[in-house]
């Protein structure tokens, strides 16, 4: 017998397919417009649930829509990607040693990217 914790998909896999939806769509859209979207077999309900987790974290925004809402997202991929960095950097007192172990684990290409971004002045 399968233990149903075998079966869960990963952490966040969810809300990356639904976001995926959302970023590829022109418009806001419904939970039942994300669902027919997705690849994975969902029911509309869990949709809404994501839809609703993401909306209370404010990874996305919603309009009224008939008796429900539409969402969309608030920021791009790359937006979201330094939101969650932000977010770890936040999570510990000593922000200098967290960026310094951040800085010294860079690629020599990403460490010239960072270089170039905080110092575009000496390009």
């Amino acid at each position: 017998m399968t233990d149903a914790k075998d079966e869960r998909r990963p952490a966040g896999e969810l809300e990356a397919g639904v976001l995926a939806v959302l970023w590829a769509a022109d418009s806001p859209r419904t939970p039942g417009e994300v669902q027919q979207s997705l690849a994975a077999d969902l029911a509309r309900t869990t949709v809404t649930t994501i839809l609703t987790r993401l909306h209370e974290k404010g990874v996305v925004g919603r309009r009224r829509q008939g008796r429900g809402y539409a969402y969309y997202p608030v920021q791009d991929a790359h937006g979201l990607t330094a939101r969650r960095m932000h977010t770890e950097l936040d999570r510990d007192t000593d922000r200098e040693t967290v960026l310094a172990r951040f800085v010294a684990q860079l690629s020599p290409d990403d460490e010239r990217i960072l270089r170039d971004l905080l110092e575009p002045d000496e390009r």
